[in-house]
């Protein structure tokens, strides 16, 4: 893996997600469960870039023009959607396969996306910026939390900002992001989570602080079971998101 910095990677978590890496955009597969959740994570991120730069969220190219780095990209799910409402996307995986699927799918789908095998550390030594960083649904996987957050705000561009994604360290989540959705429900294969290294809202908030970012929203995500719907809500128990930029 292409990498000239030090690295917040896990790579046992590399190796769990490389076994399921080709059922990526398999909507029923093991993934299902990210592509519902797809569409509020994505609307976030367009509505916030869109309030920050001025923008009309209901333009069909809203985010033109703006660099964004999805980090822990995976398969492209997130990165795709992205580069069709106009914004210039790098994606960074460690995962190579993840990497290949994801440029195969891009490429099939006319989208120019720059998938990367390398880690925001190395992105953060080589000095590159962007408008908006993302890492939806990855902090909960590194090795490092405040090493890797601070790498993610390195990267952004002054006047930009950082936007997250994970679950809480909360017995409500052990209930239901792990004992409900990986051994009743089938949602995820099992060991997909861990729950020690659930990271809370003040836990993340605190390593943003010694990155010099401070959290300008932080929403909850609800999964509502009679619809299989999500939505944003005011409950941060399981899962929450959050944006924050530089003091």
């Amino acid at each position: 893996m292409p990498d000239g910095a030090s690295t917040t990677i896990d790579p046992a978590e590399v190796a769990r997600f490389e076994k399921i890496a080709a059922t990526w955009w398999d909507p029923k597969g093991p993934m299902k469960v990210l592509h519902r959740f797809n569409p509020v994570r994505l609307a976030y991120i367009r509505d916030e870039a869109c309030r920050r730069f001025g923008r009309d969220p209901r333009s069909a190219r809203s985010l033109e023009g703006l660099s964004i780095l999805d980090v822990g990209c995976g398969g492209g799910v997130l990165s795709e959607p992205l580069a069709r409402l106009g914004a210039r996307v790098t994606g960074l995986d460690p995962a190579p396969t993840n990497v290949s699927v994801a440029r195969l799918h891009a490429e099939r789908a006319g989208l120019a996306v720059d998938y990367r095998n390398e880690t925001v550390e190395a992105v953060a030594a080589r000095g590159e910026t962007f408008d908006l960083v993302l890492a939806m649904e990855v902090v909960e996987h590194v090795a490092d939390v405040q090493a890797f957050v601070s790498a993610c705000g390195q990267a952004v561009k002054p006047g930009g900002a950082l936007v997250m994604a994970t679950l809480n360290r909360t017995l409500r989540s052990f209930a239901l992001a792990i004992v409900g959705a990986e051994y009743v429900l089938g949602w995820l294969p099992k060991g997909t989570h861990e729950w020690d290294r659930f990271v809370t809202p003040q836990e993340l908030e605190d390593a943003l602080g010694g990155a010099g970012f401070a959290v300008e929203d932080l929403t909850g995500v609800a999964y509502n079971p009679l619809t299989g719907a999500w939505s944003l809500s005011s409950d941060t128990a399981v899962n929450y998101m959050l944006i924050a930029a530089r003091r």
